[in-house]
């Protein structure tokens, strides 16, 4: 029961459009934009940097309104050039301005901190920016290898007060197999790569410009590559960049709540999304403290490294109910004989129970038509909020026109939200809409359709659901379609279907027969092409009721009324004054149908 299981679901999901977290550093020695040629050039310099495509810049030896730069802001100015923000950290009083360090950055920092360092020749400093994410800390050290060496404690410490990945980088005047690189290293791994000399730019010979993270605060991470740019005139030295894919944090990598779907043949599939490629998995069991895990294995490997998860849950105990909760952990990188993970989310417990076969009573609801409208969604799902149901279909067009999956995601969550459908199945069907736009075909990938079909049947219950799928509302051959659908053959296909399903033992000995597809056979405000093909069979299926939609305005047409064998409901539209949600009923031998709108006004209550 929905109501029951509301107190265990209480996990916070982020719905959000977070994408893998790469970062591009850059370090540079600018020479105060004097280039090799002799020449001052901020715009040369702003070049070398907008095309690097650096996230944030370390810059050293940049003055500000000295008389040699003609009293000019160099930091700004090649920031003004570069569209980035220009954050300066003087190191001493110079030539009637200042000289030192800076960074740029496209994002706005949280925090600025300058830590004085030892210089004997000139004073130094350490300039440090704190990001959401992370650290990032410039600067540019002695020449003279006493005062470096007493720089790495200081810079070790101040490194310490951060927790989150603190990275260092600038001109350290030090090459690699000296004693400085190596105490750095004892705390901080080096990141560029110090085979690709940075200095001189014209024909280097020495690297002495590093970029490094600090150990304790590195968390995972991959390297993807570090490279030295290859400019050798705008200064006398060569910049150098790291990339790197930062692991997300555990509280963002899901994406919305999982979903529960094909609650048949004692299984259930779990079904959710993350925001970053990640290996996932479900934990569940009959009791929170002895767990089973499930995964999707196909022709013997994992399915992982993707966004989207589903799972099946398979040898189930009918009436039994079961708790679990979805697990997933980042995969950095996925490569041929080398795996990177990242950190790894748990939500919180949610249960759900596997009808009995002998079960006499359920409750579900019913939505149609919805087309992506979330405030008559809400408004409805508020008439339902004390109703206990067990399941919740959505009949056609309510994920219409999916243009791409970011789009199909966003209402699919709030659709299986909406009815708690991490702790009840969801049944979702197709109407003309949904088979529309580019991501049509993919949204397939976000349900788990009993028997791979859109069409199918299955007992809740002593209670036999028929559900069927009438494809578009025009034929085939309209221009609109381009040649591209074939829901003759679906509509044929189906034509089998109905006659194995209605001479099955399933079928004759359940206690109600529901019957739900998209588009009317009867009340139709057009032609269904489905008509011609099914009404032959379904003419004399006894039935107790049918439920449609499409027309987007609500109808009852008692048995009989249109040649109707049945009794057909037909719901509303999506626009906050004529939508509709159906409750279905089943307690023991009676079935009911009540149909109420956002108001909460009862529009039928039919007893079956």
């Amino acid at each position: 029961m929905r109501k029951l299981v509301m107190m265990l679901c209480g996990a916070v999901f982020a719905c959000s459009s977070y994408s893998q977290h790469t970062l591009r550093l850059m370090t540079y020695n600018i020479r105060n934009a004097n280039g090799m040629d002799g020449i001052r050039n901020y715009q040369r310099i702003a070049n070398v940097i907008t095309e690097a495509g650096a996230d944030v810049i370390a810059v050293q030896e940049t003055d500000s309104m000295t008389r040699r730069s003609g009293e000019k802001y160099v930091l700004g100015e090649i920031a003004e050039r570069a569209r980035m923000q220009a954050y300066f950290a003087p190191a001493i009083p110079h030539d009637q301005g200042k000289y030192g360090i800076g960074i740029l950055t496209k994002r706005k920092p949280l925090r600025l901190e300058t830590v004085p360092l030892p210089g004997r020749e000139e004073a130094r400093v350490m300039l440090v920016a704190e990001f959401e994410d992370y650290v990032y800390a410039c600067t540019h050290l002695s020449l003279t290898e006493a005062d470096r060496m007493a720089s790495v404690e200081k810079i070790r410490e101040t490194a310490a007060t951060y927790h989150k990945p603190f990275f260092l980088a600038g001109d350290m005047n030090a090459e690699p197999d000296e004693d400085f690189i190596k105490a750095v290293q004892k705390d901080f791994e080096m990141l560029s790569n110090p085979k690709y000399p940075t200095y001189p730019s014209l024909h280097p010979g020495k690297t002495i410009d590093y970029i490094f993270v600090f150990k304790p605060t590195a968390g995972a991470k991959f390297l993807k590559g570090s490279r030295v740019v290859n400019d050798t005139v705008a200064s006398d030295h060569r910049p150098v960049t790291v990339d790197l894919c930062m692991a997300e944090k555990p509280d963002r990598l899901f994406r919305a709540r999982p979903y529960l779907q094909n609650p048949l043949d004692g299984g259930m599939t779990v079904m959710w999304e993350t925001t970053v490629p990640s290996y996932s998995w479900v934990e569940y069991g009959t009791d929170t403290t002895r767990l089973k895990r499930a995964r999707t294995v196909v022709d013997g490997q994992v399915v992982c490294n993707r966004t989207l998860h589903k799972i099946r849950l398979d040898s189930l105990q009918p009436g039994q109910t079961y708790y679990y909760r979805v697990c997933s952990q980042e995969i950095l990188s996925y490569q041929a004989y080398k795996k990177v993970f990242g950190n790894t989310a748990r939500s919180a417990f949610s249960h759900f129970t596997l009808p009995s076969a002998d079960a006499d009573s359920f409750t579900a609801v019913v939505f149609n038509d919805l087309h992506k409208q979330g405030a008559t969604f809400e408004a409805l799902c508020r008439q339902i909020q004390d109703i206990n149901y067990d399941f919740a279909v959505f009949n056609g067009d309510c994920v219409d026109d999916p243009a791409n999956p970011v789009q199909a995601t966003k209402f699919i969550s709030q659709l299986t939200e909406g009815v708690h459908g991490d702790c009840i199945p969801v049944f979702f069907m197709r109407g003309n809409h949904e088979i529309r736009n580019a991501y049509s075909i993919g949204l397939r990938d976000h349900y788990d359709y009993p028997g791979n079909k859109t069409y199918g049947a299955f007992n809740w219950g002593d209670t036999r659901i028929v559900m069927l799928d009438c494809g578009e509302d025009k034929e085939d051959s309209h221009w609109v379609y381009y040649d591209l659908n074939d829901f003759t053959r679906l509509r044929h296909e189906q034509v089998d279907f109905l006659r194995t399903e209605l001479s099955g033992k399933a079928f004759k000995k359940a206690r109600k027969r529901i019957l739900i597809h998209h588009i009317p056979l009867y009340g139709n405000d057009g032609k269904n092409l489905c008509e011609e093909l099914w009404t032959p069979l379904l003419s004399k299926a006894p039935f107790h009721v049918s439920l449609n939609a499409h027309t987007h305005q609500f109808a009852y047409h008692p048995k009989g009324e249109l040649g109707n064998n049945y009794p057909v409901v037909i719901g509303g539209g999506y626009s906050i004054n004529s939508a509709t949600v159906m409750i279905i009923q089943k307690k023991k031998e009676t079935l009911t149908v009540k149909v109420l709108n956002t108001k909460g006004d009862v529009l039928l209550e039919l007893n079956l």
